[in-house]
């Protein structure tokens, strides 16, 4: 078939390596313009414009598609059969998706009608589940709100970070795609109305990266970490110095002996060893960290940081 592609990061390049791999002909490549980036802040492209360098595919960034008469025409004079559009960045309007006559083809990383919005990896890794998936669907002018056409389930890993599972749902959303594209040229494809039982996954705010060890339990602090890894990385302050948890575990009983431990405030370090770790007290549960950042330092296993930096037992996690 011949497609525009639109995307922008790494999750979205694997789509595009995959249906080029199956034969179907990049008639352009439409992605978010170059941002600064590192020390320098020099302008970066995006992971999929690096890719349509490299295959020497037409490049559009525009600034913005609503309203943008001269990108709607080129567009229209590209003539697609279709539009992919796997995390562009952008919401498309009607006179956009109108241009293509077998429509616009989304790749959503959720099982929708469930996390529809910004983060859904991060959100399903957030609340703890257990399952999560790929979607393909004809757009629509709402926010994940086309008829689906394929779904595919994959497990999250009950240790298994945000990052880890991008990767993961990255090479099957382009896998879906590809099979998504041969049922929609055969005019297979299902149209499967999603209705109205739905979940949103917003964009993450910087704020609920704190650790709340007043109400959260061991195991929520422990999604919370899985879920910002590696985006922004869950925080907490000792002695007024700024920490990031990467790596935790809840401590089961036969790591610890929980007994008394109603007596101190959540928060409080019960066992600090270069050994063995420290384990912190929570509304429900001991969490066990294994990999830690301290201020101005890099990422390192709990007991190299404890090494050079000694934690006091019964000091307090604010």
């Amino acid at each position: 078939m011949n497609i525009v592609f639109m995307g922008t990061p790494d999750f979205a390049k694997e789509s595009l390596k995959a249906i080029y791999k199956a034969g179907h002909n990049i008639l352009a490549v439409v992605t978010n313009e170059d941002k600064p980036r590192g020390r320098g802040m020099k302008l970066q492209p995006s992971q999929v414009k690096e890719y349509a360098l490299e295959k020497n595919f037409k490049i559009y960034q525009p600034q913005k598609v609503k309203n943008n008469k001269e990108f709607r025409k080129q567009m229209e004079s590209l003539k697609p059969d279709v539009i992919c559009v796997v995390a562009y960045g952008k919401l498309l309007p009607k006179k956009i998706l109108d241009i293509p006559p077998y429509g616009c083809i989304n790749v959503h990383a959720s099982l929708l009608p469930k996390y529809r919005g910004a983060a859904p990896i991060q959100w399903a890794v957030l609340n703890g589940d257990a399952v999560t998936g790929v979607t393909t669907m004809y757009m629509d002018v709402g926010m994940d709100t086309g008829d689906i056409i394929l779904k595919e389930e994959v497990e999250i890993g009950k240790d298994e970070t945000t990052g880890e599972l991008w990767d993961k749902l990255a090479i099957k959303g382009g896998e879906l795609l590809v099979k998504t594209l041969e049922q929609v040229e055969n005019k297979t494809a299902p149209r499967i109305k999603q209705g109205e039982d739905f979940t949103v996954a917003p964009m993450l705010e910087k704020d609920m990266a704190k650790i709340d060890w007043e109400n959260k339990t061991a195991q929520e602090i422990k999604n919370l970490v899985r879920g910002l890894n590696p985006i922004m990385g869950a925080y907490t302050y000792l002695n007024g110095k700024k920490i990031k948890f990467w790596k935790v575990a809840v401590a089961t009983d036969s790591e610890i002996m929980a007994e008394g431990m109603g007596t101190f405030r959540n928060g409080t370090i019960i066992v600090s060893d270069p050994r063995d770790g420290i384990f912190i007290k929570t509304k429900e549960g001991i969490l066990k960290v294994l990999e830690i950042q301290g201020e101005n330092a890099k990422r390192m296993p709990i007991q190299d940081f404890l090494r050079g930096n000694p934690i006091e037992v019964f000091e307090v996690f604010e």
